[in-house]
């Protein structure tokens, strides 16, 4: 079966055709490092990454781009109340989402470019832009003008007529449609030097620049999240079609990550936070809970939910490492058709995860059979399997993080089972001081101690 898949643009799915046989480019939306990482924000890379491998897998060389919003009103805002220097408040959440990729086994992109060090190329582009009637310059502000592009809506069924960019009107807008290209200088704001005047980029000129400066003015697929269909996707193909670049042949968006109800909703930014999320489940874990429900399908947060998704993985892992220790180490085999199906249907991993657990209950059943060489072979298939998922219990990274985190939880076990044991000899003899004092002092180190009819509990609080 050939792969085929939901392009934005035409609003159906598309046989993959790469335009370079035997290669695939790819262009992907990352992040605006404003502030750390929560789990809505990394879906996309994580999206994105399982479409790479299983383009590599089928044989592919496939060079992927995400690239870093580093310079940003929303940035120059909270660096500036933090009282940051703004190149410092981008370079902290950078690498808090470089580590937040890697900690969910992202692979590396082939180049991860910064805004701030592309302005050469968004002058070329500017200055394309006006040659050809497309763009102005107007009190050191350079603007694209809508009216001038016949297909602009296209992508985001906009109609050009009640479009709103969402940005404030700029000095010199000849059309409140018009969005920013380049903005002029403003007092205590970083600025690089133009043509038309110092100023700072807009954020829809730099992916376009960006993205044709290492993949050539066409490649193959230009992915990011639902949100940024309208105004930013839309806004970088009119521009870059403008300038005569035929740009992404395939638009793929992935949707949003939502919370379930108002449960969770006073604590947003700590409980959804990548770094909160991993005190709680695994790396591994907290990627099979991402990237199993189909990329363009919503995921509605829930503990509930994320902990089935942690239930599920165990049972695959427990499957592997059971015939790791009878049978020794199995080799990646092959695939599955029905998980080949799956993925070539517009990156099925749903399905593709059905295939994952049906191989595991076959091999379970052929280990307890004593069917060596099926038990083998089924293990393999679920190495390959999950291994495209980037879920191969066996991989490198997730063997290392298992036996640190292992060593971790032991010892942290061992001493919080001690001062329970002292709180309940305390209580024993109705010292309720120290009983008292002993559960501060857990609670100051985040354990939460509840106590029921068969004794106490513990776990770690959110922070």
């Amino acid at each position: 079966m050939t792969l085929r898949l939901f392009d934005t643009a035409t609003r159906k799915q598309r046989d993959f055709v790469p335009l370079r046989a035997g290669a695939a480019s790819i262009y992907v939306c990352g992040a605006t490092v404003q502030g750390h990482p929560h789990i809505g924000h990394v879906r996309s890379g994580l999206n994105f990454d399982v479409l790479r491998r299983w383009l590599a897998h089928g044989g592919l060389d496939v060079t992927l781009v995400r690239n870093v919003t580093d310079i940003d009103d929303k940035i120059l805002a909270k660096a500036a109340e933090a009282g940051r220097p703004w190149w410092e408040w981008a370079a902290t959440h950078e690498r808090a989402f470089q580590a937040a990729y890697r900690a969910l086994g992202c692979l590396p992109p082939s180049i991860e470019p910064r805004a701030t060090g592309h302005v050469p190329q968004m002058i070329d582009l500017m200055q394309r832009l006006i040659d050809r009637g497309h763009a102005y310059a107007a009190e050191g502000n350079v603007y694209f003008s809508v009216a001038s592009d016949p297909e602009y809506g296209a992508l985001s069924g906009q109609k050009p007529d009640q479009v709103e960019q969402g940005e404030p009107d700029g000095a010199g807008k000849r059309d409140p449609r018009d969005f920013a290209l380049w903005k002029a200088a403003k007092p205590g704001e970083p600025t690089w030097n133009t043509p038309w005047g110092p100023g700072r980029p807009g954020w829809h000129l730099e992916c376009s620049a960006m993205a044709t400066y290492y993949l050539g003015s066409e490649f193959d697929i230009h992915g990011g999240g639902i949100d940024l269909v309208f105004p930013h996707h839309e806004n970088e193909r009119a521009q870059s079609h403008c300038a005569d670049d035929r740009f992404a042949r395939y638009w793929l968006h992935n949707s949003w990550v939502t919370m379930s109800g108002e449960k969770m909703s006073k604590s947003l930014g700590n409980t959804m936070s990548v770094e909160a999320v991993l005190r709680r489940v695994r790396g591994a874990e907290l990627r099979y809970y991402l990237v199993g429900p189909h990329y363009r399908s919503t995921i509605e947060y829930s503990e509930g939910a994320l902990q089935e998704a942690v239930s599920a993985y165990r049972r695959i892992e427990a499957f592997v490492h059971r015939v790791r220790e009878r049978l020794g180490t199995p080799e990646v085999g092959a695939v599955t058709p029905e998980f080949a199906a799956a993925l070539d249907d517009d990156l099925g991993t749903p399905g593709a995860l059905a295939a994952v657990h049906t191989a595991v209950r076959e091999g379970n059943a052929a280990l307890d059979g004593a069917d060596k060489e099926t038990a083998l072979q089924a293990a393999g298939a679920v190495r390959a399997m999950t291994g495209v998922l980037g879920l191969d219990p066996l991989d490198p990274q997730w063997m290392a993080a298992d036996r640190g985190a292992d060593a971790v939880s032991a010892a942290l076990t061992a001493l919080v089972e001690d001062l329970l044991e002292q709180r309940a000899a305390a209580r024993s003899r109705r010292d309720f001081a120290t009983a008292d004092e002993l559960r501060n002092r857990l609670a100051a180190a985040g354990v939460v101690v509840e106590d029921g009819p068969d004794g106490p509990t513990w776990s770690l609080k959110d922070v």
